[in-house]
Parts: structure tokens; C-alpha cells; sequence
């Protein structure tokens, strides 16, 4: 593989990021959500669960626990999020949407999917899972780097 050319990658996901980030938040807030796209994925992963451990929900949505613990306190004192301990281990925090959570979601969900959709365009099936597959072998490359060391 020719060096080379992966100079500017990162530089390519960066901005990648930066632009799709920037037009969820503006999707957002031209229909009234208060919400970041980093706290959207955290209300999205509750959705898909009745009730998870704040770590869980930490692997669930790739963050770190402390940023997980600062996004959910903020959904808290928002009203989108309960947070309670654990009966058998006060350490361990469930956490769940709350109904005003619920429906943030069902009215931002829509919104989010029409972001992806202006994000896809143009492109294919075969795109989407040549990009999949490339990203999915770089995170793969790099999370056994960590493995490695760790042992």
C-alpha cells in the first residue's frame, strides 16, 4: 500500500464528521430539538432498550463512561432520562427514557434517518459496504494494536 496516500485520511474523516455533525444540528434545531448529536445517539440507543446499565449504554453507543455520565446527567436534568441505582449494587446506574425522552426521540429519529438519506446520495449498496468494510478493517487494525498492548 502507497503511504502516500493515506496522508489526508484522517483529514477526510475529520471533516466528514464535522459536516454531518453541523447538519444534524441545524436539522435539529430548525424543528425545535434540543439535543446534540452526541446525545441523540445516546436517547437512540435507549429506545432500542426498556432499561440499561449506564455502562452498557457506554459500549452501546462506543463512548467513554465519563462522557456517557456527563450526556446522561444532562438528559436527566432535561427530563428525557431516569437514572436510577442498581437495588443490589448502588455503584451500578440503570438508565431509561422517560416518556417527554420517548417522544424527543420519535419527533428527532426522522429528521436524523432524512440527514443520512442527503448523506447517501448519489451512492449504492455496494458504496455503503465497500465504506463498512474499509472502516470496519482500519477499527480492527487499531482496536488489536490495544488488545496487544494490554496483554
Amino acid at each position: 500500500m502507497d503511504l502516500s496516500k493515506t496522508k489526508r485520511f484522517g483529514v477526510h474523516l475529520d471533516v466528514t464528521l464535522k459536516l454531518i455533525k453541523q447538519d444534524i444540528l441545524k436539522r435539529f434545531r430548525e424543528n425545535g430539538i434540543d439535543l446534540t448529536p452526541e446525545q441523540w445517539t445516546v436517547i437512540s440507543e435507549l429506545a432500542s432498550q426498556e432499561t440499561i446499565y449506564q455502562r452498557e449504554l457506554a459500549a452501546g453507543t462506543f463512548k467513554d463512561a465519563p462522557t456517557v455520565s456527563r450526556i446522561v446527567e444532562l438528559l436527566v436534568n432535561r427530563g428525557y432520562v431516569s437514572r436510577k441505582a442498581d437495588k443490589l449494587d448502588r455503584r451500578k446506574f440503570l438508565v431509561s427514557l422517560t416518556k417527554k425522552g420517548r417522544e424527543v426521540y420519535e419527533k428527532s429519529a426522522p429528521i436524523l434517518f432524512n440527514a443520512r438519506t442527503l448523506g447517501w446520495k448519489g451512492l449504492n449498496n455496494k458504496d455503503y459496504e465497500d465504506l463498512t468494510r474499509i472502516l470496519g478493517k482500519i477499527s480492527s487494525n487499531i482496536s488489536s494494536e490495544y488488545d496487544s498492548e494490554r496483554n
